[in-house]
């Protein structure tokens, strides 16, 4: 379980640590271009889930879903990986990477009511919707399961053809 809580650790560090930065050099709805016409820091807030899913629902209730949520998915992560420890590390390192996106996402609905967004990508007048690193570490923690559970398959079917 080490590497477990290691690459949780330092990604939910790096999370937390950018969000306090662009929270020290931005106002919010402020836009900084990086790379004009492809890149910006931005710093927005937002109450949703993913792409502001349920942002514009008007409850308190939003709240306290999104904070069960991310809390159950974490817990659920890490006995995943606790059960899983006998198999590839990656799979723990996948839930790692996600549990981490979870947590970050938790504490920023915990200190703020939102989560902090700052990354901003887009191309012409076509904006991906703004992120953060939470959210990148669950993408790349939900691929990377995506790949490990293909490579098992083709394990599984090309063990069975002999």
């Amino acid at each position: 379980m080490r590497p477990y809580f290691i690459i949780l650790l330092v990604l939910l560090g790096l999370d937390q640590l950018s969000k306090d930065l662009i929270l020290s050099l931005l106002d919010l709805y402020e836009v900084r271009p990086l790379i004009p016409g492809f890149f910006n820091l931005v710093y927005v807030t937002n109450k949703g889930a993913a792409f502001s899913m349920f942002a514009s629902v008007d409850s308190p209730l939003r709240h306290y879903f999104f904070v069960t949520v991310n809390s159950a998915a974490f817990l659920g992560l890490t006995i995943a990986a606790w059960k899983m420890s006998g198999q590839h590390l990656l799979y723990r390192v996948s839930f790692a990477m996600i549990g981490a996106g979870a947590v970050g996402n938790l504490i920023d609905r915990l200190r703020f009511g939102a989560v902090i967004d700052f990354l901003d990508f887009y191309v012409g007048s076509y904006h991906w919707p703004a992120f953060n690193v939470a959210d990148s570490a669950i993408f790349v923690g939900v691929a990377l399961l995506f790949v490990m559970n293909v490579i098992e398959m083709k394990k599984e079917k090309n063990g069975s053809d002999e």
